[in-house]
């Protein structure tokens, strides 16, 4: 749920702390691996692989 959709006050609040503590890990990551996260699909598809060496496609498959 995003920040502006949350329907209470407190909501809004846990919210706009999770993207920022996600933001924070985020960078973090970047800082450590030395190159930037990928984004969207191709970030996906980068997590399949890193789970077992398969990309999603290839586990729909078996």
């Amino acid at each position: 749920m995003g920040v502006e959709q949350a329907p209470t006050t407190k909501g809004k609040q846990a919210a706009k702390g999770l993207k920022q503590a996600a933001a924070r890990d985020e960078r973090k990551t970047e800082a450590e691996t030395g190159h930037p996260l990928k984004k969207g699909a191709a970030r996906f598809e980068e997590r399949s692989k890193s789970s077992d060496g398969k990309s999603a496609g290839a586990k729909q498959k078996d």
